[in-house]
């Protein structure tokens, strides 16, 4: 495990503000709009453990932890739903769909695992979420985006019926990982875009059983709401979600943290693009995201972060100035 001392901090300013916090105290701070001694940071990628529990945990804190020192572990989505992806073809198919044995399945047991060694490695000085992907966002992953909205019209109640069962699958699976030590979950929306469906349509199709998937982690205190996409993303449909904090691709979509900023009291996750600078250099213009991140939410309610996983083969040294850029930014500017 690494050193989380103040002396073993790496990068650590010259002189603090105030007494150095934890990373649970950080991220508690700036989820609350209260003073930070930095701005807490994270980013990730995903790790591909082949399906297993704790190759996955030992991934996460080999790059959280112990490589990149970062505030929260956001465990990835690395252990997929159990239904195949492009299973769905029929509107009859949505009748396959079924409550997974939680016992049985390695969905639920493997990733349930991954939170426990996590939370016996780290104690309670760190955060940990669990990605999930919402209801919706596996049914389009079932069936594809022009199936699935087919089908949505000519077979609603089938559609429904299947996305009211992933989402209760998803429920129960939240609870679980709660149970296992998690912090709270990053849910993943896909779709949550006009340029996937009109707000209406999502109000029908997406937000029902997203708040469904949702009250598995009534108890989280770290709940992040991620939406995935470039372009027209509806973020006034889920502004109301019972989550702490809200993250999308502030850079690439046209909402940046400013406009996002002033319509909400959530703390916001971004300042970084994805497959900007934070993967190509050099240090000066990470840090230079990132102070402008500070200037468009005064340093509040904000944790420094991509607007979505950073690519898998990004050099790592840019990974750890952005990691430092954190210690480096100047919060009163």
């Amino acid at each position: 495990m690494a050193d989380r001392s103040a002396a073993g901090r790496r990068g650590a300013p010259a002189s603090l503000r105030f007494e150095e916090m934890t990373r649970t105290e950080r991220v508690r701070a700036a989820l609350g709009g209260e003073p930070v001694d930095r701005l807490p940071v994270c980013f990730w990628r995903h790790f591909k453990p082949e399906g297993s529990g704790r190759r996955l945990a030992d991934a996460s804190l080999r790059f959280f932890d112990e490589t990149f020192d970062l505030d929260l572990v956001k465990l990835m989505p690395d252990i997929p739903y159990p239904f195949p992806r492009g299973g769905i073809r029929e509107p009859g198919d949505w009748r396959l769909l079924e409550p997974i044995d939680r016992e049985r399945s390695r969905f639920f047991a493997q990733r349930v695992e991954a939170v426990s060694v996590l939370r016996d490695e780290l104690g309670f000085d760190t955060p940990v979420i669990v990605t999930i992907y919402g209801p919706l966002t596996e049914a389009l992953a079932f069936a594809g985006r022009d199936r699935f909205l087919a089908h949505a019209l000519e077979a609603s109640p089938l559609v429904h019926e299947g996305l009211s069962v992933i989402a209760e699958n998803l429920r129960a699976h939240i609870r679980d990982v709660m149970a296992a030590g998690a912090d709270g979950v990053f849910l993943a929306l896909q779709g949550c875009s006009a340029d996937v469906m009109p707000a209406a349509q999502y109000r029908e199709l997406g937000r029902p059983y997203d708040l469904l998937a949702l009250q598995g982690a009534a108890d989280g205190w770290l709940n992040v709401l991620h939406l995935h996409g470039e372009r027209d993303l509806l973020l006034d449909q889920v502004l109301d979600y019972p989550v702490q904090a809200l993250s999308w691709s502030d850079r690439r979509s046209g909402a940046g943290l400013r406009d996002v900023h002033g319509v909400t009291t959530k703390c916001l996750m971004g300042g970084w693009d994805e497959a900007g600078v934070i993967t190509t250099g050099p240090a000066s213009a990470i840090l230079a995201e990132a102070q402008d991140a500070v200037r468009q939410t005064r340093g509040r309610r904000l944790i420094l972060a991509p607007g979505c996983s950073v690519p898998d083969d990004t050099d790592e040294r840019w990974l750890h100035a952005a990691r430092e850029a954190a210690d480096q930014v100047d919060l009163d500017a």
